[in-house]
């Protein structure tokens, strides 16, 4: 979809995070409502951002997994500033991870 990621999908992994810059507030905040639209658990949530101790600006977290703040199963978050950088790590299973991912782009593009 053209935006820069780390690590890219040819460089050697050294971690289960991926960070995807949009470059939009807008962008980050649809894509963290997405990933916890196409969690199992708290799908119907809808995270805002939201002050948080220990951070300078407001961070958007989104996370609906099976066992309370087990974020390797699947979560997104990131603050709100530029360049607008979510942090994406986890997914059971590559199909878990993938229908997440699918409905965060989706919820993204509307």
């Amino acid at each position: 979809m053209g935006y820069i990621v780390t690590p890219k999908f040819d460089e050697t992994r050294t971690d289960i995070v991926q960070s995807i810059i949009f470059n939009s507030k807008e962008k980050l905040i649809k894509f963290c409502q997405g990933i916890q639209m196409g969690s199992p658990i708290d799908s119907f949530v809808t995270p805002v951002p939201s002050p948080m101790a220990g951070y300078d600006n407001e961070v958007i977290m989104a996370g609906g997994t099976f066992v309370d703040g087990a974020t390797i199963e699947l979560s997104c978050d990131g603050p709100i500033r530029e360049p607008y950088v979510a942090y994406l790590q986890g997914g059971l299973t590559f199909e878990y991870g993938k229908i997440g991912v699918l409905k965060a782009i989706q919820y993204m593009m509307n």
